[in-house]
């Protein structure tokens, strides 16, 4: 289970990659990366509340933190992309926690 952690982690990162270089070449990429996320999240819950709530501060917040790099010349379109690719992983994860926290609470309760 630990291997294949690792394998969703790494290829959730050459996903945001190939994205952020060649956006035009797979038209689901939002789609792939969710669906990521989503796996992961399921995989390895989280259940620290502080990291689940960074989670979905990072996810809200982080494309509009990577808007800034648009201001580097030459790299910094891509590092934008690169990061709001990254940030649809990080919004697949926290949603999955969140279906985990919801269903948790409504089982203890």
């Amino acid at each position: 289970m630990q291997m294949l952690t690792k394998v969703v982690m790494y290829g959730s990162v050459l996903v945001a990659v190939i994205a952020a270089v060649a956006p035009d070449v797979f038209a689901y990429f939002a789609l792939v990366l969710v669906l990521l996320g989503l796996v992961a999240g399921f995989m390895r819950p989280i259940e620290d509340v502080p990291t689940r709530v960074l989670y979905y501060v990072l996810a809200a917040a982080l494309p509009s933190i990577a808007d800034n790099l648009d201001a580097v010349p030459g790299i910094g379109a891509y590092a934008n992309s690169f990061l709001d690719q990254l940030a649809v992983f990080i919004a697949g994860v926290a949603i999955a926690n969140l279906f985990i926290a919801m269903v948790k609470g409504l089982r203890d309760a």
